[in-house]
């Protein structure tokens, strides 16, 4: 699996699983709307009162898995931040490609838009016999 495969892959999914650590080390998690830049960036929108925001503020290290149904999945490690003007509207213009109604969410108090950048990804393909499982490099 190549780049341009893996962004195919994970753009036939809506929602992905997040994972963050709090300030004291608990994990947490959470399921999220995303959408996937052509520069593999996945984006996605939470507001300022959610424990994901609280704890990618005090560690912007994230992990997702995408795609749990169909026996196929992309676990991804990476950092996350918080883009600002132009690079803000452009994830932005990424995100609502995905999901229009996002851009009434942006009257909502607190709303913000988080980039996560991949640093790791393993893909698992467990319908074939043996599994095809691969590690991408990220540089």
């Amino acid at each position: 699996m190549n780049r341009d495969e893996l962004i195919w892959f994970l753009r036939r999914y809506k929602l992905a699983v997040q994972s963050t650590v709090t300030p004291d080390g608990a994990p947490q998690a959470a399921v999220v709307g995303f959408a996937v830049s052509d520069d593999l960036e996945i984006v996605f929108d939470t507001v300022e009162t959610t424990r994901k925001w609280l704890n990618l503020r005090a560690d912007p290290r994230i992990a997702l898995v995408i795609g749990w149904d169909d026996a196929i999945t992309a676990q991804i490690e990476g950092v996350a931040d918080f883009p600002t003007g132009a690079e803000l509207e452009r994830i932005q213009a990424c995100y609502f490609s995905v999901y229009p109604d996002g851009r009434d969410r942006l009257s909502w108090p607190g709303i913000t838009h988080v980039r996560v950048r991949p640093a790791w990804v393993r893909y698992s393909d467990f319908t074939q016999d043996p599994p095809h499982i691969a590690e991408l490099p990220m540089s």
